[in-house]
């Protein structure tokens, strides 16, 4: 490898690092039961914060209030990819690198 090429690749793995900072800073938001369940998860799909509306928790259907926190963190991390996805693809000139999104 030249040392022009190992330069490139220095720049891109500081590129790399930059966006994946700017990511944890970046928010989706996904909701389930009409915004009973909200969650908020980072774009490198760590959950921020989780809200349940009083009035959904009812001792007696705990599976129902478990389905939707479940729905709304799997939106949640599908959106997180996403942005991800999108947030990398101007450094991998939309190459689908493993591990990158």
């Amino acid at each position: 490898m030249n040392k022009r090429m190992l330069q490139q690749a220095q720049q891109l793995q500081a590129q790399l690092l930059k966006a994946q900072e700017e990511l944890g800073q970046l928010t989706v938001e996904a909701s389930s039961g009409g915004g009973a369940v909200t969650v908020v998860m980072n774009g490198q799909q760590q959950i921020q914060t989780v809200k349940i509306s009083p009035e959904v928790v009812n001792a007696e259907d705990i599976e129902m209030l478990e389905d939707m926190v479940l729905t709304a963190v799997r939106e949640a991390q599908m959106k997180a990819q996403e942005l991800a996805a999108k947030h990398m693809s101007g450094l991998t000139g939309g190459l689908n690198i493993p591990g990158l999104t």
